[in-house]
């Protein structure tokens, strides 16, 4: 069964993350994403998440269904979509390894990489500041 909605959980005080958020947004012309900073109020409680998990990678719900890193983005690609695609070529045999491989990658690099302005910095109402993050989490 495809999924008619997810929650991506990101990292909102990079500004890689922040990017890659709002293109996926863009993209989502059924309004099918719904974008939560990880360091938004109840975060971590609503989805059962520790600071350490969000600050690690990003998070993907659906009703059914978890996801983190790599995983996570193919499952929103999927939903974005309307497809199973991009979840079943993640599954493929050495393909996962390599998508967590880059997504690591990116994650550890994140303040090589473009980015804007952080979410938090740009809706600084919809975060606790005092959260800090060790790793880009998108």
């Amino acid at each position: 069964m495809l999924h008619n909605l997810v929650d991506l959980v990101f990292d909102g005080q990079c500004g890689f993350c922040t990017r890659a958020a709002y293109a996926i947004k863009r993209l989502d012309r059924k309004a099918r994403i719904r974008l939560h900073p990880a360091q938004r109020p109840g975060v971590h409680e609503r989805f059962s998440l520790t600071e350490a998990d969000t600050q690690e990678a990003a998070w993907a719900f659906t009703h059914d269904r978890s996801a983190a890193g790599a995983e996570s983005i193919n499952l929103v690609l999927d939903v974005t979509f309307g497809t199973r695609l991009f979840t079943q070529f993640y599954r493929l045999p050495g393909i996962r390894n390599l998508q967590d491989l880059a997504y690591t990658w990116v994650a550890q690099h994140r303040y090589l990489l473009r980015g804007t302005t952080p979410w938090c910095q740009s809706h600084p109402g919809d975060c606790h500041l005092g959260t800090q993050t060790a790793h880009c989490s998108l």
